[in-house]
């Protein structure tokens, strides 16, 4: 049996928001109105989520040795994370991504990825038990690419499921790593790259999910906004998965990897539902996120969700 409901691999940032009026000039110094600290990192945030609504999870990544890795590792242990692999370096500090939102709510983001970028194959090595015990192993793209492949090598070993959540997307993205993903989830944004084509209508996702499939995953999911999801799974079903239109909309940054983190807890534990029904409700689950500000302070717990996410 397993032990864990999902395993996360990847990246864990400390988000430092400055609110401004307007964006300062080169050389300028301005007066800000607000300061706020937050926990993100794609990887860590999906991680939040699935925790969050009862998941038994556990989280592989790296942090520096610093104040912002132990507030980090603190809050992941708070929310009952397994972090027995999550490593600390003296080599880099924990990764940022410092923020500056103006009165429109533009933002400028400088993202350094620091001690996530140290994060390699001979630390996924030996976490290779903690990925056999799994049930669902997730990856992205905010580590590197050989860590991705490492863990995606070694879940196909064991015959665990996995995603790969190709975000933040690049063109230097390495293409096998699809053959060896069972589940691929981009946005409509990062389907284009993959795909190179325009991702703009229902048709055009589900020509990009036929793509992907070619190119070697089982299963394809792109997200489309306030338009749903498109997937396609391995016995060639195409379908447009809708969903009610959000009736307030007040931050919907990280809505996509709340997205994720559902999705790969409903895998690990409601097999029995169908895929589309899967995506439904991690969509639902999303779209309640955006009613909140900030990132994971945004993210429903079990208790807080306006439905049964496992009946």
């Amino acid at each position: 049996m397993s032990k864990f409901d999902v395993c996360i691999v990847g990246s864990c940032n400390v988000d430092l928001i400055s609110y401004v009026n307007r964006t300062p000039k080169i050389g300028e110094t301005i007066e800000g109105n607000k300061f706020e600290k937050g926990f993100g990192g794609k990887g860590a945030n999906q991680c939040v989520q699935a925790a969050k609504l009862g998941g038994k999870v556990a989280m592989i990544g790296k942090l520096g040795d610093d104040v912002f890795g132990q507030e980090y590792l603190d809050n992941l242990k708070k929310l009952g994370v397994n972090t027995d692999h999550m490593f600390v370096t003296n080599e880099a500090a924990t990764g940022v991504a410092p923020i500056i939102v103006d009165k429109e709510g533009r933002n400028s983001i400088i993202v350094i990825l620091g001690a996530n970028l140290l994060l390699n194959e001979d630390d996924i090595q030996k976490a290779e038990d903690i990925i056999r015990q799994s049930k669902v192993v997730v990856c992205q793209l905010e580590i590197r690419q050989e860590t991705v492949m490492k863990t995606l090598e070694i879940a196909r070993k064991h015959s665990v499921l996995t995603i790969l959540n190709p975000a933040p997307m690049s063109e230097k993205f390495d293409r096998s790593l699809l053959k060896l993903a069972d589940v691929i989830c981009p946005n409509q944004t990062e389907a284009e790259i993959l795909c190179d084509r325009t991702v703009d209508t229902i048709e055009d996702a589900k020509h990009a999910c036929k793509k992907l499939l070619e190119l070697g995953s089982r299963i394809a999911i792109i997200t489309m906004g306030d338009q749903g999801a498109i997937i396609l799974d391995q016995n060639g079903q195409c379908e447009h998965v809708e969903i009610e239109k959000c009736s307030s909309v007040c931050d919907s940054t990280g809505a996509g990897d709340s997205f994720v983190g559902t999705l790969a807890l409903l895998m690990a534990r409601q097999e029995n539902l169908s895929l589309k029904e899967q995506v439904k409700r991690a969509c639902r689950v999303a779209s309640q996120s955006v009613e909140k500000k900030g990132t994971q302070t945004s993210y429903p717990t079990k208790d807080e969700l306006r439905f049964n996410l496992f009946e």
